[in-house]
């Protein structure tokens, strides 16, 4: 049976009919539709939304030790939050196969940085797999669930994210029945003390030399004769792109088992072509190992070490010009910046925050993190996953050392302070810091689509859950200030900030409402009433142009330059009333829904 499926959900469809029984993710893009695929499927698989990458990964390292195949997945500074266990894991081996699963990001789409997390492969000596369309994303699900117990490793299935979210034929087979392997009371293998964990380098690098044997006879890595003119060596969406731009007038070699590299088959291939391309995105990876073993090959001094490397761009630098497209004067194409969606929660505390003085904001990773930009400008730094509350903890005792007046405020999303947040904040407590933290409570992981989360009431696979007290959590933790406030209400806002701003130790301020996109729980429906049920209109009469309102930054009021008046979409407008509350002429009002309609 054939079916049109993008990479991630050949990947998900791939890890269930091979037979895995556990799988554990946090999301983050381009990875985020392979465990929610997953969590479709109750009868065949358990899926959850993990606190965040390490406990994914070490969830699913005990399944495998439990004698269950299981898969670990998330996005490529994800493996750097899992890397602890990821690589004691490569160390001491598996029970059952045990995937994970790296999605990069080539061009920074969704992302603090662009890291080619194929190192992580050669750093940690496991075999590296990459599929380049969504039927090897399936089959190598199958290919590695098998290495990994063949070999008693973890293996690293790389993906990009044209790779994860393209669509192609995916060729299904019969799924395996899943069994579940004996447990293993193996302690000189499975607990890492000095005197095990150096029989298990030991016993690693004699494994390194067995995978090499498996890449040079492996399947996934094969040549494609056509000229001898040109040759071109290249893993992933690389060689689709290859093919797309040289066709039938290059030879390929077609790398899908990438760590350890096929050096003798690679060099077979280099000796039968006049020119050999190297075409990788991100870093010169396979160019760096292959030149290693004395195969020359052009490859960065031709293509780009940044960005996505599109077919435009390979016609580009090896040919020197691309396809040629309809033209357009680009000076009339507008600048569109991302922002807060109309209603978001995080408008409120941003505007107020903008406004403070002496203070030093240090910002996360989320939907929030747009709070820099202007008309906020309330964002100093970021750095990654949790990190707000502990470089601000850092800043806060210099300014406190050398007497500066400054204030360190962190700001950090209700998920986020889950996944990294917590010990953080833990930290902050048991330093005597005198740090504010801003926990934007808006009910749900937003950035990433809506997956659920430990304060949502839900697990990946809806069942109801525990509900994170995150007050609560906050004084368990050693926090004694603590307040929780309506970010829509802007004098209730200034009032909390104000408070947590006149104490010389810690506190905690949540802004809890909830995302405007998200899908209403009966628990939300209770507790923030008539929210989402009303407009906001405009007397233009009281209107006076003065722009004020527009420091709200909602996309649903705009300015008017010929009649000098704003004007308030209501298509868009969800009532919020933030630009209400900032007017100075009591130009805008509450209008019902219904009224509107």
């Amino acid at each position: 049976m054939k079916s049109l499926l993008t990479g991630n959900e050949a990947l998900a469809q791939g890890i269930m009919d091979a037979g895995a029984s556990y799988a554990s993710a946090y999301p983050g893009t381009p990875s985020t539709e392979i465990l929610e695929n997953l969590a479709l499927c109750k009868q065949r698989i358990y899926a959850e939304w993990a606190p965040n990458e390490k406990v994914a990964l070490e969830g699913a390292i005990g399944a495998s030790y439990a004698g269950a195949r299981s898969a670990a997945l998330m996005k490529q500074v994800g493996l750097n939050v899992a890397a602890d266990a990821f690589f004691t894991s490569a160390s001491t081996g598996v029970n059952a196969g045990l995937i994970v699963v790296s999605a990069d990001e080539p061009g920074i789409h969704s992302s603090q940085n662009e890291q080619d997390n194929r190192w992580y492969a050669l750093h940690a000596n496991i075999p590296m797999l990459e599929p380049s369309d969504s039927q090897e994303c399936y089959s190598m699900a199958f290919e590695a669930f098998d290495l990994s117990e063949k070999y008693s490793t973890p293996v690293l299935i790389r993906m990009t994210t044209r790779v994860c979210h393209s669509k192609s034929l995916v060729e299904l087979r019969e799924p395996l029945e899943k069994r579940i392997l004996p447990v293993v009371n193996d302690p000189k293998k499975f607990v890492p003390v000095p005197a095990n964990a150096r029989l298990h380098k030991s016993n690693v690098l004699k494994r390194a030399k067995l995978l090499y044997e498996e890449s040079e006879e492996s399947n996934l890595n094969y040549d494609e004769y056509i000229s001898d003119d040109t040759g071109i060596i290249a893993s992933g969406i690389c060689y689709q792109y290859a093919k797309e731009v040289f066709g039938d007038n290059a030879s390929y070699f077609k790398i899908g088992f990438s760590h350890p590299l096929p050096y003798k088959k690679i060099a077979e291939f280099a000796s039968k072509v006049k020119k050999l391309y190297i075409i990788e995105e991100d870093d010169p990876y396979m160019e760096t190992l292959i030149a290693a073993h004395g195969i020359k090959a052009l490859g960065k001094e031709v293509f780009p070490s940044e960005g996505e490397i599109t077919p435009d761009v390979i016609r580009k630098c090896v040919f020197g010009k691309t396809l040629e497209t309809i033209d357009y004067d680009k000076s009339q194409t507008p600048l569109r910046a991302p922002a807060l969606c109309a209603g978001c929660p995080h408008r409120g505390i941003f505007y107020m925050l903008g406004k403070q003085k002496n203070v030093y904001l240090s910002g996360d990773i989320g939907c929030y993190t747009l709070g820099f930009a202007p008309p906020y400008n309330a964002i100093h730094s970021v750095t990654c996953m949790g990190a707000s509350i502990s470089a601000a903890h850092g800043a806060q005792k210099i300014f406190t050392s050398t007497d500066s007046k400054m204030r360190a405020i962190a700001i950090i999303g209700d998920s986020t302070f889950f996944h990294t947040g917590v010990n953080s904040l833990m930290n902050v407590a048991y330093n005597n810091s005198n740090t504010i933290t801003v926990i934007l409570d808006n009910r749900i992981t937003g950035m990433t689509g809506h997956q659920e989360n430990p304060g949502s009431g839900k697990t990946a696979q809806m069942e109801d859950a525990n509900i994170i007290d995150i007050p609560a959590l906050c004084r368990a933790l050693g926090v004694k200030n603590v307040r929780t406030f309506n970010p829509n209400d802007l004098v209730q806002t200034e009032k909390t900030l104000e408070w947590a701003l006149s104490l010389d130790e810690a506190s905690v301020i949540i802004s809890r409402y909830p995302c405007v996109l998200k899908k209403m729980s009966a628990k939300d429906t209770e507790e923030f009433k008539g929210a989402f049920k009303s407009k906001c209109g405009l007397d233009k009469d009281k209107c006076i142009g003065c722009k004020m309102c527009l420091k709200a930054g909602c996309p649903s009021v705009s300015y008017d330059a010929e009649n000098k008046k704003v004007k308030i979409d209501a298509n868009t407008c969800v009532g919020c009333g933030v630009c209400m509350q900032i007017c100075p002429k009591g130009a805008i009002y509450t209008v019902s829904e219904e009224k509107h309609k």
